[in-house]
């Protein structure tokens, strides 16, 4: 459906033989209109679908949307440094908050479509804006995270002890902490796993890694000394942790609001992929805010996106009448909920689903 880095072709090979264009055997409460087609396959009849929306898609519906959200977050920024070196408590808040919303952008939003190769159908500059957002924008590694997501978060969604979110989980936290003050930290924590991540690797990806890492982090300090005026290093590290933690809370809830909680699997008896993604993610309502800075794949979308990982943002939203009225007409489930409704769940059954492992689910009848 798209171009993408070379080394990440595997993925789809991988999900191929997971349900991607093999036969979903149906058993049971079969439709039979879906028994009628034969040879085609649920999940293949929905990406034909699927492919014919995007062939009917111009290019800024397919990427030139979500560029421009990116392109906005980093006009932002010249503004953002020009306030923070006011006197004003007013003017240096809102260059704060600026500064915030537009790191936001450019690290949730940004990483994730680059890490699925997304703002590009070159193969080339997909690598490139990957080893841009991932290393020089969000501090972390490139090679780590296309193989933490792609590989196993996508690969093996809500597969216990492979692609289970289990990288959010600190079970010795207590829920408070966990929900609401652990992720502030995570600025600090994001290069420190990027560096224990890099063992094994060869010394050019790690010397590549540290370079583009310290560029970004350093970047930032200077022109918080040189452009804002901060007059101590103190003040300037403090300024950059604020603006990269003021959104990392909401970013901890989505990425586990989605999957935990829902249906799991075990590796060795894991159903078809489209009752995988349909079971085992949740969709979450339009958000402002949220949208802006995560993107709709993140948000409201991520049912579409787990079904379709290669689609921007704004693709994922186009489909997204497509996927629910077809998962509708054939009586697969199409999870929503809101962010409170969930907040509200993991708040009140957080060592069930945060602490102890989660119960293995078998799709019994479906397939």
């Amino acid at each position: 459906m798209q171009n993408v880095p070379e080394e990440w072709r595997e993925v789809r090979d991988e999900r191929a033989g997971d349900g991607m264009t093999g036969e979903v055997q149906l058993r049971g409460k079969a439709d039979p209109e879906v028994r009628k087609k034969g040879e085609e396959s649920l999940m293949m009849e929905l990406t034909r679908l699927v492919q014919e929306t995007v062939k009917g898609s111009s290019w800024w519906e397919r990427r030139g949307i979500d560029c421009s959200i990116l392109a906005a977050a980093f006009l932002c920024l010249p503004p953002a440094f020009l306030l923070l070196g006011s006197s004003q408590v007013l003017w240096f808040s809102a260059g704060m908050l600026l500064m915030s919303v537009a790191h936001g952008v450019i690290t949730f939003k940004g990483t994730h479509l680059a890490s699925h190769g997304a703002l590009s159908e070159s193969q080339a500059w997909a690598k490139f804006w990957a080893v841009f957002f991932i290393e020089i924008c969000g501090s972390f590694s490139a090679q780590a995270g296309v193989q933490g997501h792609i590989k196993m978060h996508h690969a093996h969604t809500n597969v216990v002890g492979l692609g289970d979110s289990s990288v959010w989980k600190v079970p010795c936290l207590p829920r408070s902490i966990y929900l609401f003050v652990a992720p502030l930290a995570v600025p600090i924590i994001t290069p420190l796993v990027a560096l224990a991540q890099l063992r094994g690797h060869s010394l050019a990806l790690v010397v590549r890694t540290v370079l583009m890492v310290s560029l970004g982090l350093y970047s930032q300090y200077w022109l918080l000394i040189h452009v804002s005026g901060f007059l101590s290093p103190l003040s300037a590290l403090l300024c950059m942790l604020v603006c990269r933690a003021m959104f990392s809370v909401p970013y901890i809830h989505v990425n586990i609001f989605q999957h935990i909680g829902l249906h799991m699997f075990s590796a060795t008896n894991r159903p078809k992929r489209i009752y995988q993604m349909t079971h085992g993610v949740l969709n979450l309502p339009r958000n402002p805010l949220l949208d802006w800075m995560f993107g709709h794949s993140l948000i409201n979308c991520h049912v579409e996106h787990h079904l379709f990982p290669f689609l921007s943002d704004n693709m994922c939203l186009k489909v997204k009448p497509v996927v629910s009225k077809y998962l509708t007409e054939k009586q697969l489930p199409y999870q929503e909920d809101s962010y409170f409704s969930r907040l509200r769940l993991f708040f009140h059954k957080y060592q069930e689903l945060m602490v102890f492992a989660p119960p293995i689910t078998e799709l019994v009848g479906v397939q």
